[in-house]
């Protein structure tokens, strides 16, 4: 079964590469004592034969294998000590995937025989998707992201966005192809997404409690490996995703990623062996300096990369230029990105990453998004990231639902939050915003559902409703959940308005949820990962239109009214806040716990038109007095009415003209 290999060069990448007259094998492992290539049959069922590789210079293992080509199926076997207790999980019986893999054949399947010891002799193979050696293309010419600071981001779950969509073909429902479908994109250019961003898309495996509770991952938070897409989502492959992207790239829209670069589906201790544990756990993964078998848990899913280890900060950044290069991706969003900068003595904003980031040739200037917490010690760091990272801002979130819920003390919160959150971005002379501000995300009560619920109901997830934060800052308008009440149904889609043209005013870059524009709801589940199902299925035939139009409305507002999204921090000469009445806020208004309305006067110099947008939150209307310039008039540019009278728990838009009214 061990044939001759022909002789080993040094790798033009690790994992698989195609070279004349056969394929080229590379793994990476320091502390690994023996590896083997395993080559499968075309269906990936049966080994067909077992490779030594050639340890080498830099503890690379390398062979080229004769007579093999593209569309081969493989998978690595490693040895060496196996002592759990040391952190040391070496098993020839385990097939492990290529961490440089960038296609397998088939989904993982959580199986408990996937962590059996060694002592067992069980052969994983049968378990396992299987690595496929490709071929792939020349990289893609380089080209400057679409995106800009101040955009739109459209945060989507692939899966879910389509899988109930009328016009889509049934066998593309769901994948990521439907994405440059035509009727997906004339979606995103009408309510003026700047940015696609795709939750997790490489191959993913179920969390090992869930299949007994009969559900599955959904959202992909789970990844085994970082090049790999899910055959799920992408059955067409890395083609299927560089078309999407293409065909998204000519309506004007960027395509963003969100990477999991904080752990593996390998979990803790009990979990499968299933890639980098069986190649060189301690490189891959952090442990404790005096407990070296023992896992650190940063993020929360029972073990945490170590992106301080040279080993993992190439596979990190080579399965960045991947996607730039064989996709054409405009950024990048890091789930848990404090684990990215995590060193022996905690979060370093300059950490070897970071540095290799800023100035790698093909990645320096791509979009950087980090979700600035981790679980870990200090691993909330909202505001310590270093340019070009943009920051998702959940101060934003959170002051702004605080607002609309009607707590006392919260408009200075709102301002703050409006003009760009200085506090959080403006230290050390920084004069630009670096927030993406939210209201709702993936992570949480969708948004309509911030206005039907005032706790979380996730009984669904078989966890007696104990996952999910319980601090949401919502609110029921008086029925918990779904009622036939015409006036309660009415106050939330009052609500969900005044929170959606909030974050359309809002300085920096802003961000909605797929589905949130129409109305969707998870049924009061605020962490819908194990759903694959209705409740996080997006359901375009029931569709508020109404709000997708309004949102649309709200979009060209904003287009129209650079000032408004224009990311620069704005200061006291930039804006005044006034009272409906025209008075500028003293401090007794800041102050004031039942102060609830505001209005914010934009005017700077360097726009022709002053702009203002008036918050509302009382139950009353309010008639609006902004006083004019000579020769000027203010008008309403969200409303055909004649009068400036901002109706109860809403927000207006102005925006002063010369000429008579």
């Amino acid at each position: 079964m061990r044939r001759e290999t022909m002789t080993s060069l040094p790798p033009p990448r690790f994992g698989a590469t195609i070279v004349p007259g056969g394929v080229g094998f590379a793994l990476w492992s320091e502390t690994a004592e023996a590896a083997w290539v395993s080559i499968f049959d075309a269906d990936g069922e049966a080994e067909v034969d077992r490779v030594s590789l050639e340890r080498g210079p830099a503890d690379i293992f390398q062979a080229i294998v004769p007579g093999i080509g593209e569309g081969t199926r493989y998978g690595f076997r490693t040895d060496g000590p196996y002592d759990p207790a040391a952190g040391r999980w070496f098993d020839p019986s385990k097939l492990l995937t290529d961490p440089y893999a960038v296609a397998i054949d088939r989904p993982y399947a959580y199986d408990p025989r996937l962590a059996a010891p060694r002592s067992a002799a069980l052969d994983t193979a049968p378990l396992m998707p299987k690595a496929i050696v490709t071929a792939l293309p020349a990289p893609l010419p380089h080209r400057a992201p679409l995106f800009a600071p101040g955009g739109l981001v459209y945060e989507v779950n692939v899966r879910g966005f389509t899988k109930l969509h009328p016009a889509i073909p049934e066998a593309e429902r769901g994948t990521i192809g439907a994405l440059g479908r035509p009727e997906i994109i004339d979606h995103l250019r009408r309510i003026g997404v700047s940015a696609i961003e795709l939750m997790p898309i490489t191959a993913w495996i179920d969390e090992r409690h869930l299949g007994p509770l009969g559900l599955a991952n959904s959202w992909g938070y789970n990844p085994v490996g970082y090049m790999a897409l899910d055959p799920r989502l992408a059955p067409g492959g890395l083609a299927e995703l560089r078309d999407a992207v293409t065909r998204l790239h000519d309506a004007g829209i960027a395509v963003l990623l969100d990477v999991v670069f904080n752990h593996s589906g390998e979990s803790d201790a009990q979990g499968p062996t299933l890639s980098l544990r069986g190649i060189d756990n301690h490189a891959y993964f952090r442990t404790f300096h005096d407990e070296p078998g023992t896992l650190a848990n940063d993020s929360g899913c029972g073990n945490t990369l170590d992106c301080d280890h040279p080993a993992t900060r190439r596979l990190v950044l080579d399965a960045m230029r991947h996607f730039v290069e064989q996709a054409g991706v405009d950024g990048f969003r890091f789930d848990l990105a404090p684990i990215l900068g995590r060193a022996r003595d905690g979060f370093e904003p300059d950490a070897a990453l970071f540095r290799e980031l800023r100035r790698d040739p093909v990645l320096s200037d791509r979009i950087m998004i980090a979700e600035p917490w981790d679980i870990g010690p200090g691993g909330y760091q909202l505001g310590n990231f270093r340019e070009p990272f943009l920051e998702w801002n959940d101060r934003y979130r959170d002051d702004v639902r605080r607002f609309w819920r009607g707590d006392p003390h919260s408009v200075g919160d709102l301002a703050t939050r409006l003009a760009g959150s200085s506090d959080i971005f403006g230290r050390h002379g920084r004069i630009h915003s670096r927030s993406v501000n939210f209201v709702a995300a993936h992570d949480g009560f969708s948004l309509a559902d911030v206005t039907a619920y005032a706790a979380k109901h996730n009984e669904a997830n078989g966890e007696r409703n104990r996952d999910g934060h319980n601090d949401n800052y919502s609110w029921n308008n008086g029925v918990e959940g779904p009622t036939d009440d015409a006036g309660i149904n009415a106050a939330r889609r009052r609500d969900i308005r005044a929170l959606l043209a909030t974050l359309f005013a809002s300085r920096g870059t802003i961000m909605i949820t797929a589905g949130d524009e129409f109305g969707r709801s998870q049924q009061g589940n605020n962490n819908a990962y194990a759903q694959d199902n209705p409740i996080s299925w997006l359901h375009w035939a029931g569709r508020d239109t109404d709000l997708e139009a309004y949102v649309a409305g709200l979009a060209a507002i904003r287009a129209a009214h650079p000032v408004l999204s224009d990311p620069v921090l704005l200061g006291g000469a930039d804006v005044d806040w006034t009272t409906f009445d025209g008075r500028v806020f003293e401090d007794e208004d800041w102050h004031d716990p039942k102060t609830a309305a505001v209005v914010m006067l934009l005017h700077l110099p360097e726009q022709p038109d002053r702009v203002a947008v008036a918050f509302n939150r009382t139950d009353g209307a309010i008639e609006l007095t902004l006083a004019a310039k000579p020769g000027h008039h203010w008008h309403r540019v969200d409303s055909d009415q004649a009068k400036l009278i901002i109706g109860p728990r809403s927000v207006g838009y102005l925006i002063e003209k010369k000429g008579l009214s």
